[in-house]
Protein backbone atom coordinates (compact mmCIF):
# COMPACT_ATOMS: atom_id res chain seq x y z
CA UNK A 1 0.00 0.00 0.00
CA UNK A 2 1.55 3.43 -0.85
CA UNK A 3 1.93 5.77 1.23
CA UNK A 4 0.45 9.44 1.09
CA UNK A 5 3.65 10.57 3.71
CA UNK A 6 5.67 9.37 5.76
CA UNK A 7 6.53 10.42 9.60
CA UNK A 8 9.14 9.69 12.40
CA UNK A 9 5.54 8.29 14.31
CA UNK A 10 5.07 6.08 11.39
CA UNK A 11 8.37 4.92 10.57
CA UNK A 12 9.09 4.04 14.54
CA UNK A 13 5.70 2.13 15.03
CA UNK A 14 6.67 -0.12 12.21
CA UNK A 15 9.81 -0.56 12.79
CA UNK A 16 8.94 -1.35 16.47
CA UNK A 17 5.31 -3.51 15.86
CA UNK A 18 4.31 -3.93 12.48
CA UNK A 19 0.23 -4.94 14.05
CA UNK A 20 0.38 -1.56 15.97
CA UNK A 21 1.26 0.06 12.39
CA UNK A 22 -1.58 -1.76 10.42
CA UNK A 23 -4.18 -1.39 13.60
CA UNK A 24 -3.55 2.53 13.39
CA UNK A 25 -2.50 3.78 9.76
CA UNK A 26 -3.81 0.80 7.51
CA UNK A 27 -7.01 -0.23 9.37
CA UNK A 28 -7.06 3.55 11.25
CA UNK A 29 -8.60 2.15 14.07
CA UNK A 30 -8.94 4.57 17.30
CA UNK A 31 -6.12 4.30 19.74
CA UNK A 32 -6.92 4.09 23.50
CA UNK A 33 -4.32 5.90 25.53
CA UNK A 34 -2.50 5.08 28.42
CA UNK A 35 -1.93 7.68 31.49
CA UNK A 36 1.61 7.77 30.10
CA UNK A 37 0.66 8.62 26.55
CA UNK A 38 -2.05 10.91 28.04
CA UNK A 39 0.22 12.67 30.43
CA UNK A 40 2.81 13.21 28.19
CA UNK A 41 0.13 15.10 25.42
CA UNK A 42 -1.38 16.77 28.41
CA UNK A 43 2.46 18.20 29.06
CA UNK A 44 3.73 19.07 25.50
CA UNK A 45 0.28 20.99 25.03
CA UNK A 46 0.84 23.17 27.91
CA UNK A 47 4.72 23.53 26.94
CA UNK A 48 3.89 24.77 23.56
CA UNK A 49 0.54 27.06 24.54
CA UNK A 50 2.98 28.91 27.07
CA UNK A 51 6.02 29.16 25.32
CA UNK A 52 4.15 30.53 21.86
CA UNK A 53 2.48 32.80 24.20
CA UNK A 54 5.59 34.39 25.38
CA UNK A 55 6.82 34.32 21.54
CA UNK A 56 3.92 36.01 20.57
CA UNK A 57 3.43 38.56 22.69
CA UNK A 58 7.10 39.15 22.35
CA UNK A 59 7.98 39.14 26.30
CA UNK A 60 11.78 39.11 27.74
CA UNK A 61 11.92 37.35 31.08
CA UNK A 62 10.77 34.08 33.13
CA UNK A 63 7.73 32.52 32.17
CA UNK A 64 4.78 33.17 33.98
CA UNK A 65 4.18 30.34 36.38
CA UNK A 66 0.73 31.31 37.05
CA UNK A 67 -0.58 31.13 33.40
CA UNK A 68 1.54 27.41 33.18
CA UNK A 69 -0.65 26.82 36.20
CA UNK A 70 -3.94 27.92 34.52
CA UNK A 71 -2.95 26.01 30.97
CA UNK A 72 -2.66 23.10 32.96
CA UNK A 73 -5.97 23.16 34.46
CA UNK A 74 -7.61 23.94 31.28
CA UNK A 75 -5.87 21.19 29.45
CA UNK A 76 -6.06 18.62 32.23
CA UNK A 77 -10.33 19.82 32.66
CA UNK A 78 -10.53 18.97 28.85
CA UNK A 79 -8.98 15.86 28.65
CA UNK A 80 -9.43 12.17 29.89
CA UNK A 81 -7.13 12.17 32.55
CA UNK A 82 -8.71 11.89 36.19
CA UNK A 83 -6.25 10.65 38.49
CA UNK A 84 -5.08 13.19 41.24
CA UNK A 85 -1.48 11.54 41.23
CA UNK A 86 -1.38 11.51 37.59
CA UNK A 87 -2.57 15.48 37.93
CA UNK A 88 0.28 16.06 40.46
CA UNK A 89 2.90 14.33 38.45
CA UNK A 90 2.08 16.93 35.29
CA UNK A 91 1.89 19.45 37.12
CA UNK A 92 5.43 19.02 38.67
CA UNK A 93 6.74 18.45 35.12
CA UNK A 94 5.32 21.78 34.52
CA UNK A 95 6.28 23.77 37.22
CA UNK A 96 10.00 22.54 37.60
CA UNK A 97 9.98 23.17 33.67
CA UNK A 98 9.09 27.06 34.34
CA UNK A 99 11.50 27.25 36.84
CA UNK A 100 14.46 25.99 35.40
CA UNK A 101 13.89 27.79 31.72
CA UNK A 102 15.10 31.15 33.20
CA UNK A 103 15.27 34.31 31.44
CA UNK A 104 13.74 33.81 27.84
CA UNK A 105 13.54 36.46 25.35
CA UNK A 106 11.40 36.52 22.69
CA UNK A 107 13.62 37.06 19.93
CA UNK A 108 15.79 34.11 20.24
CA UNK A 109 12.71 32.22 19.62
CA UNK A 110 12.61 30.47 15.94
CA UNK A 111 9.94 28.68 16.20
CA UNK A 112 7.50 26.86 18.57
CA UNK A 113 5.65 23.59 16.88
CA UNK A 114 7.40 23.76 13.33
CA UNK A 115 5.69 21.90 10.71
CA UNK A 116 8.10 20.33 7.98
CA UNK A 117 7.58 18.31 4.81
CA UNK A 118 10.64 17.01 3.49
CA UNK A 119 11.47 16.10 0.10
CA UNK A 120 13.41 12.38 0.82
CA UNK A 121 13.49 10.10 -2.54
CA UNK A 122 10.01 10.11 -3.45
CA UNK A 123 8.63 10.08 -0.10
CA UNK A 124 7.22 13.41 1.75
CA UNK A 125 8.18 13.24 5.27
CA UNK A 126 6.14 15.28 7.91
CA UNK A 127 6.40 16.31 11.32
CA UNK A 128 6.79 19.11 13.95
CA UNK A 129 9.18 20.41 15.83
CA UNK A 130 8.43 21.06 19.55
CA UNK A 131 10.53 24.16 19.52
CA UNK A 132 13.41 25.65 17.71
CA UNK A 133 15.20 28.68 19.63
CA UNK A 134 18.26 31.05 17.48
CA UNK A 135 21.84 30.75 19.32
CA UNK A 136 24.24 32.85 18.59
CA UNK A 137 26.53 32.59 15.26
CA UNK A 138 23.58 31.62 13.30
CA UNK A 139 22.75 28.02 15.95
CA UNK A 140 19.84 26.16 16.16
CA UNK A 141 18.95 24.63 19.28
CA UNK A 142 16.50 22.01 18.30
CA UNK A 143 14.34 21.35 21.86
CA UNK A 144 12.09 17.87 21.88
CA UNK A 145 9.93 17.78 25.26
CA UNK A 146 10.04 14.13 26.59
CA UNK A 147 8.57 12.81 29.55
CA UNK A 148 10.12 9.82 30.19
CA UNK A 149 10.84 7.98 32.97
CA UNK A 150 14.18 6.62 31.92
CA UNK A 151 17.14 9.27 30.62
CA UNK A 152 18.59 8.21 26.84
CA UNK A 153 21.45 6.12 26.41
CA UNK A 154 24.56 7.73 24.81
CA UNK A 155 24.27 5.04 21.88
CA UNK A 156 20.21 5.98 21.49
CA UNK A 157 20.93 9.72 21.68
CA UNK A 158 23.39 9.88 19.20
CA UNK A 159 21.61 7.31 16.87
CA UNK A 160 18.29 8.78 17.31
CA UNK A 161 16.51 9.22 13.88
CA UNK A 162 13.76 11.42 15.71
CA UNK A 163 16.68 14.07 15.75
CA UNK A 164 18.07 13.61 12.66
CA UNK A 165 14.99 14.22 10.65
CA UNK A 166 14.82 17.53 12.92
CA UNK A 167 17.94 18.37 11.81
CA UNK A 168 17.24 17.62 7.89
CA UNK A 169 13.98 19.87 8.50
CA UNK A 170 15.55 22.77 9.98
CA UNK A 171 18.21 22.70 7.69
CA UNK A 172 15.61 23.20 4.67
CA UNK A 173 13.26 26.01 6.56
CA UNK A 174 16.38 28.05 7.46
CA UNK A 175 19.37 27.42 5.17
CA UNK A 176 21.32 30.55 6.65
CA UNK A 177 21.44 28.14 9.70
CA UNK A 178 25.40 27.09 10.18
CA UNK A 179 25.50 24.88 13.22
CA UNK A 180 22.61 22.49 14.87
CA UNK A 181 22.84 21.87 18.24
CA UNK A 182 19.39 19.52 19.42
CA UNK A 183 18.66 18.39 23.08
CA UNK A 184 16.14 16.15 24.36
CA UNK A 185 14.87 18.66 27.50
CA UNK A 186 14.03 15.51 30.24
CA UNK A 187 11.05 17.18 31.85
CA UNK A 188 11.34 14.66 34.83
CA UNK A 189 14.71 14.62 35.84
CA UNK A 190 15.38 18.35 34.92
CA UNK A 191 17.96 17.57 32.27
CA UNK A 192 18.70 18.33 28.99
CA UNK A 193 20.55 15.80 26.88
CA UNK A 194 22.47 17.10 23.85
CA UNK A 195 23.35 15.46 20.67
CA UNK A 196 24.63 16.75 17.25
CA UNK A 197 24.64 15.21 14.03
CA UNK A 198 27.79 14.52 11.04
CA UNK A 199 26.84 15.40 7.38
CA UNK A 200 27.52 11.47 6.88
CA UNK A 201 24.81 10.71 10.02
CA UNK A 202 22.35 12.60 8.83
CA UNK A 203 22.94 11.27 4.36
CA UNK A 204 22.54 7.59 6.60
CA UNK A 205 18.91 9.03 8.20
CA UNK A 206 17.69 9.70 4.23
CA UNK A 207 18.53 6.43 3.02
CA UNK A 208 17.12 4.82 6.07
CA UNK A 209 13.97 6.40 5.70
CA UNK A 210 13.66 5.90 2.19
CA UNK A 211 14.69 2.14 2.74
CA UNK A 212 12.25 1.45 5.91
CA UNK A 213 9.28 3.61 2.85
CA UNK A 214 9.95 1.39 0.39
CA UNK A 215 9.88 -1.68 3.37
CA UNK A 216 6.28 -0.05 4.25
CA UNK A 217 4.63 0.30 1.33
CA UNK A 218 5.97 -3.04 0.01
CA UNK A 219 4.64 -5.42 3.67
CA UNK A 220 2.15 -7.95 3.29
CA UNK A 221 1.97 -9.04 6.45
CA UNK A 222 2.13 -7.36 10.29
CA UNK A 223 2.94 -9.45 12.68
CA UNK A 224 3.06 -8.19 16.75
CA UNK A 225 6.26 -7.85 18.38
CA UNK A 226 6.74 -8.34 21.93
CA UNK A 227 8.98 -4.96 23.38
CA UNK A 228 9.37 -3.03 26.66
CA UNK A 229 7.16 -0.73 25.29
CA UNK A 230 3.71 -2.60 24.67
CA UNK A 231 2.43 -1.17 28.05
CA UNK A 232 2.28 2.07 26.59
CA UNK A 233 0.59 0.83 23.43
CA UNK A 234 -2.53 2.96 22.45
CA UNK A 235 -3.47 -0.49 20.48
CA UNK A 236 -2.83 -2.53 23.16
CA UNK A 237 -6.42 -4.22 24.04
CA UNK A 238 -6.75 -5.62 20.26
CA UNK A 239 -3.15 -7.14 20.47
CA UNK A 240 -3.30 -10.90 20.86
CA UNK A 241 0.30 -11.02 21.98
CA UNK A 242 -0.35 -8.17 24.88
CA UNK A 243 -3.37 -10.24 25.93
CA UNK A 244 -1.82 -13.49 25.97
CA UNK A 245 0.81 -11.92 28.00
CA UNK A 246 -2.05 -10.79 30.81
CA UNK A 247 -3.67 -14.14 30.72
CA UNK A 248 -0.46 -15.84 30.84
CA UNK A 249 -1.14 -17.90 27.48
CA UNK A 250 1.93 -16.07 25.91
CA UNK A 251 5.36 -16.70 28.49
CA UNK A 252 8.82 -16.68 27.65
CA UNK A 253 10.45 -20.41 28.02
CA UNK A 254 10.56 -22.33 31.34
CA UNK A 255 14.18 -23.89 30.90
CA UNK A 256 17.34 -20.81 31.33
CA UNK A 257 19.06 -20.22 28.13
CA UNK A 258 22.85 -21.57 28.57
CA UNK A 259 24.34 -19.78 25.36
CA UNK A 260 24.81 -16.38 25.68
CA UNK A 261 22.73 -15.24 21.84
CA UNK A 262 19.51 -17.34 23.26
CA UNK A 263 20.01 -15.48 27.13
CA UNK A 264 19.96 -12.15 25.17
CA UNK A 265 16.49 -13.20 23.75
CA UNK A 266 14.76 -14.90 26.77
CA UNK A 267 15.28 -11.51 28.18
CA UNK A 268 14.42 -9.73 25.76
CA UNK A 269 11.21 -11.92 25.93
CA UNK A 270 11.36 -11.74 29.94
CA UNK A 271 11.89 -7.73 30.42
CA UNK A 272 8.71 -7.00 27.74
CA UNK A 273 6.49 -9.26 29.26
CA UNK A 274 7.43 -7.84 33.32
CA UNK A 275 6.92 -4.34 31.86
CA UNK A 276 3.73 -5.07 30.57
CA UNK A 277 2.41 -7.22 33.96
CA UNK A 278 3.72 -4.49 35.61
CA UNK A 279 1.73 -1.42 33.90
CA UNK A 280 -1.13 -3.60 34.40
CA UNK A 281 -0.79 -3.72 38.09
CA UNK A 282 0.34 0.44 38.30
CA UNK A 283 -3.12 0.74 36.96
CA UNK A 284 -4.89 -1.73 39.04
CA UNK A 285 -3.26 -0.07 41.87
CA UNK A 286 -4.61 3.22 40.82
CA UNK A 287 -8.11 2.41 40.77
CA UNK A 288 -7.61 0.49 44.47
CA UNK A 289 -6.24 2.97 46.35
CA UNK A 290 -8.78 5.58 46.27
CA UNK A 291 -10.84 3.10 47.73
CA UNK A 292 -8.82 1.80 50.57
CA UNK A 293 -8.27 5.21 51.70
CA UNK A 294 -12.12 5.72 52.24
CA UNK A 295 -12.70 2.12 53.04
CA UNK A 296 -9.19 0.93 54.88
CA UNK A 297 -9.96 -2.53 54.40
CA UNK A 298 -10.73 -4.81 51.09
CA UNK A 299 -12.46 -8.48 51.57
CA UNK A 300 -12.74 -10.94 48.98
CA UNK A 301 -13.35 -14.91 49.34
CA UNK A 302 -9.20 -15.49 49.82
CA UNK A 303 -7.60 -12.69 50.83
CA UNK A 304 -7.87 -8.80 52.66
CA UNK A 305 -6.50 -6.06 51.33
CA UNK A 306 -5.50 -2.58 52.83
CA UNK A 307 -2.74 0.11 52.67
CA UNK A 308 0.20 -0.70 54.99
CA UNK A 309 2.40 2.09 56.34
CA UNK A 310 5.61 2.90 54.84
CA UNK A 311 8.02 4.89 57.61
CA UNK A 312 11.52 5.97 56.50
CA UNK A 313 13.36 8.18 58.61
CA UNK A 314 15.41 11.13 57.56
CA UNK A 315 17.93 13.05 59.78
CA UNK A 316 17.84 17.19 59.38
CA UNK A 317 21.92 17.72 58.96
CA UNK A 318 22.07 20.65 60.90
CA UNK A 319 20.56 18.97 63.63
CA UNK A 320 22.45 15.88 63.24
CA UNK A 321 25.81 16.53 62.76
CA UNK A 322 26.13 19.00 66.18
CA UNK A 323 24.83 16.06 68.53
CA UNK A 324 27.54 13.59 66.86
CA UNK A 325 30.03 15.75 66.58
CA UNK A 326 29.36 15.89 70.57
CA UNK A 327 29.11 12.70 71.30
CA UNK A 328 31.54 11.16 68.81
CA UNK A 329 34.20 13.73 68.97
CA UNK A 330 34.82 13.73 65.61
CA UNK A 331 35.18 16.62 63.44
CA UNK A 332 32.39 18.03 61.69
CA UNK A 333 34.27 17.89 58.04
CA UNK A 334 34.87 13.92 58.65
CA UNK A 335 31.40 13.93 59.57
CA UNK A 336 30.03 15.51 56.59
CA UNK A 337 32.16 13.85 53.86
CA UNK A 338 30.99 10.35 55.31
CA UNK A 339 27.38 11.49 55.96
CA UNK A 340 26.84 14.57 53.75
CA UNK A 341 25.35 13.93 49.86
CA UNK A 342 22.70 16.29 47.92
CA UNK A 343 20.61 14.99 46.13
CA UNK A 344 20.60 15.97 42.34
CA UNK A 345 17.00 16.70 42.45
CA UNK A 346 17.08 19.13 45.31
CA UNK A 347 20.21 21.36 43.78
CA UNK A 348 18.58 21.39 40.55
CA UNK A 349 15.55 23.33 42.11
CA UNK A 350 17.80 25.34 44.11
CA UNK A 351 20.10 26.56 40.78
CA UNK A 352 16.51 27.06 39.09
CA UNK A 353 15.38 29.68 41.83
CA UNK A 354 18.47 31.31 41.95
CA UNK A 355 19.07 31.36 37.85
CA UNK A 356 15.60 33.33 37.74
CA UNK A 357 18.08 36.28 38.73
CA UNK A 358 20.81 35.62 36.54
CA UNK A 359 21.44 36.10 32.52
CA UNK A 360 21.25 32.88 30.62
CA UNK A 361 25.12 33.10 30.46
CA UNK A 362 25.58 33.48 33.76
CA UNK A 363 22.94 30.01 34.26
CA UNK A 364 25.44 28.10 32.17
CA UNK A 365 28.58 29.46 34.14
CA UNK A 366 26.86 28.31 37.57
CA UNK A 367 25.63 25.20 35.99
CA UNK A 368 28.87 24.01 34.51
CA UNK A 369 30.61 25.49 37.90
CA UNK A 370 28.34 23.15 39.83
CA UNK A 371 28.99 20.38 37.74
CA UNK A 372 32.79 20.20 37.86
CA UNK A 373 32.72 19.52 41.82
CA UNK A 374 30.12 16.57 40.98
CA UNK A 375 31.38 13.04 41.81
CA UNK A 376 30.40 10.96 38.54
CA UNK A 377 29.01 7.50 40.19
CA UNK A 378 28.06 5.09 37.27
CA UNK A 379 25.81 2.24 36.93
CA UNK A 380 24.97 -0.32 34.09
CA UNK A 381 22.02 -1.48 32.68
CA UNK A 382 21.07 -4.07 30.12
CA UNK A 383 18.54 -2.39 26.99
CA UNK A 384 17.60 -4.25 23.76
CA UNK A 385 18.45 -2.14 20.59
CA UNK A 386 16.55 -3.23 17.19
CA UNK A 387 18.70 -3.17 14.18
CA UNK A 388 18.25 -0.74 11.52
CA UNK A 389 17.86 -3.00 8.18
Amino acid sequence: MRNTHLSYSRISRFAQCPLAYRFHYLDRRRGMPGAALGLGTLVHAVLEDLVREHMEEERRGALCLERARALYGAHFSRGSLSDPGIFEEGWEMVRRFVREEGALDHRNLLAVEQEFRLAIGRFTVLGFIDRVDLGEGRTAHILDYKTNRLLFTEEELHTSLQMSLYELAVREIWPWIERVEMAFVMLRHGVRQTTRRTPEQLEAARAYIEAMGERMEAATDFPPRLNPNCGYCDHRAHCPTYQGVLEGAVAPPAELATEPAEMAVQWHEVSSAARILYGRKRELERSLMPYLKQHDVLETDARSFRLLPVREHRYPATALLPHLQRLTGRPERELVERLCVIEQGALDNLLADLGRDLSPARQRLLRAEVDSLAEVVTSQRLIAQEHKS
